[in-house]
């Protein structure tokens, strides 16, 4: 009768062991469903407004209208593909943010044909060199003048800057930015050069002509689970305008290498805030902004986007593979004599792919695409013959 007892009591506690055994798999199973099941799908986007003016408080009066057609395309454009991160480049600079808030609230809250209202509750302006006057003679006229002595081209102080909208918050107090990075600064930098081999810029001017045309901006966005994804924020120079001397193709190239620098936390570098190098080894980033030149086909320096598109801290697909962000209306409209790049993947109406969402390796992309759209589309009319921008707004999606 004991032996008996005994095996009915060890059977019980071996059906007991059993069955802890079991809650712990399923619960260890919940718990990696709902792990698998938390991510948040987030979409990031570029878009050059070109909601620059003439003159300074241009801008202020057409956003206060809420009626100017080309600003109410924008918008449109913006709530139809409804990014949770966005660029805004050609977006005058207010100090105050009073530009940022008039878009919001009379033109993104409102509905633009057709399309649902959107709010961005955090905004964010960033301060540019273009119309900022140095004190050299940048050009060699003779004369200290807007807008060729600006550190950055521009008629007045903020022309041609660039803006951030976003759903999630902006650590505003780790900013880096990068707007005083004197171009002399870095090791081997381009030096645009006469044709007799003697250097374009007088030393005077040399000495402190920032590499920036309008700034370089390192801030944080920070999502639900406390997770930081820089955006990393640039608009180097166009590479044309210029002489044999090349001198804005050299500084476009030695722009985007400032990313590329960043992005590496390369030593000789030192904010504006203070602080040495670039992003933290393992840092989550995405690069946006108009970077002004094609890997394939216009006029920028051999090799200047190359820099970035193939660095190995870059997403691969997103920037050379299967996630190229592209169009069917690029494809259809866009194919222009000469050319060797894909149309698809144009992001403007002059032919070249130069506006850009590049993830960092270690971010999940999902989609991405260039907002073109076809006859027949939703917004064709809005965005054809440039009724919105010279540009198009680009996006890639991540799942976090």
């Amino acid at each position: 009768m004991r032996l008996i007892f005994l095996l009915l009591m060890l059977g019980g506690l071996l059906l007991f062991l059993l069955a802890c055994q079991s809650k712990n798999t399923d619960s260890a199973t919940a718990d990696k469903s709902s792990s698998t099941t938390s991510k948040t799908d987030i979409k990031f986007a570029t878009y050059n407004v070109a909601l620059f003016r003439d003159r300074a408080g241009q801008l202020k009066r057409d956003l206060s209208s809420g009626r100017d057609s080309q600003i109410q395309n924008v918008a449109a454009v913006i709530q139809r593909v409804r990014p949770d991160v966005l660029v805004l480049c050609e977006f005058d600079y207010d100090p105050s943010g009073k530009l940022l808030d008039l878009f919001q609230q009379k033109y993104l809250a409102t509905e633009q044909h057709g399309q649902k209202a959107i709010t961005y509750p955090y905004r964010m302006s960033f301060p540019s060199n273009t119309g900022v006057l140095s004190p050299a003679d940048l050009d060699g006229d003779g004369k200290i003048a807007l807008p060729n002595d600006a550190y950055g081209y521009g008629r007045y102080e903020g022309q041609y800057a660039f803006a951030l909208l976003s759903k999630y918050p902006i650590a505003a107090e780790e900013l880096q930015s990068y707007q005083q990075q004197l171009w002399s600064a870095m090791p081997e930098p381009k030096t645009p050069k006469l044709a007799d081999g003697n250097p374009y810029y007088k030393k005077e001017a040399w000495d402190i002509l920032r590499v920036s045309s309008k700034n370089h901006i390192a801030v944080p966005i920070i999502l639900p689970d406390e997770k930081k994804i820089y955006t990393l924020i640039a608009h180097p120079t166009p590479p044309v305008f210029d002489g044999p001397e090349d001198k804005n193709g050299l500084r476009n190239y030695d722009e985007i290498r400032l990313l590329k620098d960043i992005i590496n936390n390369e030593s000789y570098l030192r904010s504006d805030q203070g602080k040495p190098g670039g992003l933290s080894e393992n840092a989550s980033f995405v690069i946006l902004g108009d970077l002004n030149a094609d890997p394939i086909d216009g006029d920028s320096a051999d090799g200047a986007i190359s820099q970035l598109l193939e660095d190995p801290l870059v997403h691969a697909a997103a920037a050379m593979g299967d996630f190229i962000p592209k169009s069917k209306g690029g494809k259809i409209y866009n194919r222009r004599e000469g050319d060797r790049a894909d149309p698809a993947f144009d992001t403007a109406f002059f032919g070249s792919r130069i506006d850009y969402v590049l993830p960092s390796k270690n971010l999940e992309v999902t989609g991405s695409g260039v907002f073109w759209p076809a006859e027949g589309e939703a917004l064709y009319d809005q965005v054809k013959n440039k009724k919105a921008s010279d540009h198009l707004l680009v996006w890639v999606k991540m799942q976090i």
